[in-house]
């Protein structure tokens, strides 16, 4: 037999506990970090989480515990981590104070983007863990509300160099923040388990059923504590009772269940009210309790079963007995405790006040539904889209007037769609079109279904819902109308040889048949210029996408237009082969992103401006955009191809990893109906086949990209490759044909890049005379633009030609130029290539030694370009998406490294292709 024993201690968690204990050495140290404890319910994760706060000599620590009922709450749980350092708010940069303070609702703004919400809490964090390590501890996770969750996993896996830990207690694999180190909680071993069975006795235990409960409790230490609570009799006698079959969470709960039905109905109405008052504030559970009648004795039992204490706060012993207490009462005595906690909840909290009064409602309730509409708005203007999409869900399902009910369908499908749950907003959208025939509601709806379309696959499906959404906008709101229209041409455009029967062409066509608009902005011209250059060629289109790219570079437009068409601008002059413009509106676009936190834009943003970079030898600048992107697109979850990465693969001549990222890549967009990407990825192979000499690849690639030509400024782009290939591959005919379709896509343009790329092109097919004077005109027109790395191949080619025709000397000059500004680029294979021609030539080359930044990392590198640029700390902090002291940290590695001790003598210490703004004159 077993016998009553001792109280429970905390058994078997030693090697747990000592792998918190260094971990809080290493926060303390400065090097800080977040973990994940996961382990089913009852396993010992808040006793844990207790022993971390507990052992937390030193730190500020600050607890927060998320509740199932409030998981459609905007930043519940991250206002609790957040409320004591609000006193460093006002340190943060400006974007980020603002961001915070309406997600709290501390002032009216802007809504915020989640991740500049992610970059304000980390700043906030850091700062004040800057005076006093800081600890924040997360309990019950798996409830975290979405505008919580997405920002305190920005934070966890930004923690950089300050005395910053995050702690988050779960209990399914996929909820807490992935990529974070984790700890999962298994069962105490045989020992400890009899042990604390044995502490949690209160008759004697026959030995066959205690080892019955140790087995089957699988050492769950609640388990352990809780199963004999429900035995019978019979049970702790010899076992002779059936056991519930169930699993353990839902015996533990069932035990708990059973044991509140043991209790007085005041008693069980007292919990009710607690377990449906999620905020623990027991004023309110009083108050709410004397709406109902209940007396202050009624906690006596409860609180002496050891379910529940109420002090200052309502602490459930465990979320099973909150889950248990909820579950075991009737529908109608849930209905009458959250009208009673709606009665005494303040006008301070309408939000709350309004879903009690939604889970009491019994039917349609107009007054209801209005006020849970006026709380999805709040939510909305702070950023919290998904609890918005939660209200306007349960305010349109208690709607009694259908027009108004199908209205409220539409926009909390909208929310759904925006908050990424797209199942859920075409199920709304779904309602709301069995709503009264109303031509303006079908016309948002059709443009929601491709919106989403659109998020889900790029394009391929979107176009063919915009374009239908466009028409019916056509006689209610022009504007609207050309807007959509525009929206359409874009998914064309991305959806490129993947969009079916709905091409670039159809969707041109139909918004050249729409209403003109009666004073043009800028989209506007974009949307005429883009089309008239789709309908009828670069020599029609071309004077209207100029006088459109100029719009968009003058004007002021508003921030919603800037994230949405700075982008298609910046298409638009590559079209024009503009690299002045494109420059220009690149760098607005990622500069807009990255003030305003817009980090769902930010790898497009990103990986444009990085492109620029290649085109002008910067590929230093070029990888910072790269590793931006890709963190971005790796937190965002964004389906975006990796066109910084491949690109600058492409460029440095890395034959195996830019072939495998281009495969992998190719998949991934063909899956997403990308096709924009497939012409992307095959000019971005052509060109590392040039670069490398193998032609014949290169002649492949840059043919399937071309075949892309018009509307696609890769496919125009490529067709100077396929130039270039067929004429090393020995097939002049198609290198014409090549030449051809080029300059219908550059004589127009009349900009350096064009007419130097086209005159480069023309030389390789022209006969001796002419072709001196087409490569110098070439190396004319191209010296005066920003794209370098067009200038270098231009000499790398010209050099050729010359050694070609045993013009020796002229030919060394033209390829050490070559050579050198390949070297200085970091385009290798373009490098081997031309030292290659060099040694032809009669000259040996240098050895290529490796940069001063060699000895540095990736993230010291993106500090270090950033600090020589001029930016400050908070700024760099603020691009990077970490803390100012992880900055500091970084640059203070990179001045040791580099022996520096200013930020002037790191610009000259850094390659002089971080910072090249022009090249020097041709020799």
């Amino acid at each position: 037999m077993l016998t009553p024993g001792r109280p429970a201690v905390f058994l078997g968690r030693r090697a747990e506990c000592a792998l918190f204990d260094r971990w809080q050495d290493t926060v303390r140290s400065g090097r800080g970090g977040a973990l994940v404890v996961r382990g089913e319910p009852g396993i010992g994760k808040s006793a844990l989480l207790d022993h971390v706060v507990a052992t937390a000599a030193g730190f500020r620590v600050v607890r927060a515990a998320a509740v199932e009922a409030e998981t459609d709450l905007p930043f519940g749980v991250l206002h609790q981590v957040c409320t004591p350092a609000l006193a460093a708010l006002e340190h943060l940069p400006q974007p980020q104070q603002d961001a915070l303070a309406v997600a709290f609702g501390l002032r009216a703004g802007a809504v915020p983007d989640r991740f500049m919400v992610g970059l304000a809490v980390l700043g906030l964090l850091s700062e004040t863990a800057g005076s006093r390590p800081l600890i924040c501890v997360i309990d019950d996770a798996q409830w975290l509300d979405p505008g919580s969750a997405q920002a305190l996993a920005f934070v966890a896996h930004h923690i950089g160099a300050e005395p910053l830990g995050l702690v988050f207690a779960t209990r399914r694999a996929e909820d807490g923040p992935r990529g974070v180190p984790e700890l999962e909680l298994t069962g105490l071993g045989p020992g400890d388990a009899r042990a604390l069975l044995h502490s949690a006795l209160h008759v004697p235990l026959d030995e066959a059923v205690a080892e019955r409960i140790a087995v089957e409790a699988r050492g769950n230490p609640l388990a352990l504590l809780e199963l004999p609570r429900a035995m019978t009799a019979a049970a702790f006698a010899g076992g002779f009772d059936p056991w519930d079959t169930e699993a353990l969470p839902g015996r533990i709960e069932h035990s708990f269940r059973s044991r509140v039905l043991r209790l007085p109905p005041d008693t069980r109405t007292l919990l009710l009210v607690a377990a449906a008052e999620p905020t623990g504030d027991s004023a309110l559970l009083w108050r709410a309790a004397g709406q109902l009648a209940i007396k202050a004795a009624a906690a006596v039992p409860a609180e002496a079963d050891g379910l529940l204490s109420i002090g200052t706060q309502v602490v459930f012993r465990h979320p099973l007995v909150r889950s248990a207490v909820y579950r075991a009462a009737t529908p109608a005595q849930r209905r009458a405790v959250h009208r009673a906690l709606a009665e005494v909840t303040g006008p301070a909290d309408p939000d709350r006040r309004a879903w009690h009064r939604a889970q009491a409602a019994t039917g349609l309730d107009g007054a209801t539904a209005a006020e849970l509409e006026r709380s999805a708005h709040r939510a909305q203007a702070r950023g919290g889209i998904a609890a918005a999409a939660a209200f306007m869900e349960r305010s349109a399902a208690l709607s009694p007037d259908p027009a108004v009910r199908a209205e409220r369908a539409l926009a909390a499908a909208r929310a759904k769609q925006q908050a990424g749950a797209h199942d859920s907003a075409l199920r709304l959208l779904a309602l709301a079109e069995r709503g009264p025939a109303d031509e303006l509601r079908a016309a948002n709806s059709e443009l929601l279904r491709g919106q989403i379309a659109f998020a889900r696959s790029f394009g391929s499906g979107a176009a063919p819902a915009l374009l239908r959404a466009a028409r019916r906008f056509e006689p209610i709101d022009v504007s609207r109308a050309r807007d959509v229209h525009l929206q359409a041409l874009a998914a064309a455009l991305l959806a490129g040889r993947l969009g079916g029967d709905c091409g670039i062409a159809e969707v041109a066509r139909a918004a050249r048949r729409a209403p003109a608009a009666p004073v043009p902005r800028a989209p506007d011209l974009l949307l005429d210029g883009l089309t008239l250059l789709v309908a009828e060629g670069h020599d029609a289109g071309v004077p209207a996408l100029r006088t459109a790219v100029a719009a968009f570079t003058s004007e002021d437009l508003t921030s919603e237009e800037e994230m949405r068409w700075l982008w298609l601008a910046g298409h638009a002059a590559g079209l024009l082969w503009d690299d002045h413009a494109w420059q220009v509106l690149a760098t607005r676009l990622l500069r807009s992103c990255e003030e305003r936190g817009a980090l769902s834009i930010l790898p497009m943003a990103a990986a444009t401006r990085a492109g620029l970079h290649l085109l002008a030898g910067e590929l230093q600048q070029a990888a910072s955009l790269a590793e931006t992107a890709a963190d971005v697109t790796a937190m965002t979850g964004a389906g975006l191809a990796p066109y910084a990465e491949v690109g600058l693969a492409a460029f440095r001549g890395q034959q195996d990893a830019a072939t495998a990222a281009i495969r992998t890549a190719t998949r991934d967009a063909t899956g997403r109906g990308e096709g924009v990407a497939l012409t992307f990825l095959q000019w971005a192979a052509a060109v590392l086949h040039n670069g490398t000499g193998r032609y014949d690849q290169a002649l492949e690639s840059a043919r399937q990209a071309g075949a892309e030509a018009g509307a696609q400024r890769f496919g125009n782009w490529a067709l100077a490759e396929l130039v270039e290939a067929a004429v090393r591959a020995g097939q002049r005919d198609t290198a014409q044909e090549a030449l051809h379709a080029l300059c219908r896509t550059t004589r127009s343009c009349s900009t350096g890049w064009a007419a130097g790329v086209e005159a480069r092109c023309r030389a390789l097919l022209a006969a001796d005379p002419q072709a001196e004077d087409l490569y110098r005109t070439a190396l004319d027109r191209l010296r005066h633009t920003g794209v370098h790395a067009e200038l270098a191949r231009t000499h790398l080619l010209y050099g050729e030609w010359l050694r070609r025709r045993r013009r020796l000397v002229r030919a060394r000059e033209h390829l050490r130029q070559a050579h050198e500004m390949f070297l200085r680029f970091g385009m290798d294979g373009f490098a081997e290539r031309s030292r290659s021609e060099l040694s032809a030539a009669g000259e040996r080359t240098r050895t290529h030694r490796p940069a001063p930044d060699g000895q540095l990392t990736a993230q010291e590198r993106r500090v270090a370009v950033l600090a020589a640029e001029g930016a400050t700390n908070a700024a760099i902090a603020s691009r990077l998406f970490i803390s100012a002291s992880t900055v500091d940290y970084h640059l203070r590695k990179v001045f040791r490294k580099l022996d520096v001790t200013t930020r002037t003598q790191l610009a000259r210490r850094l390659p002089t292709s971080w910072g090249q703004r022009s090249i020097g004159p041709d020799p």
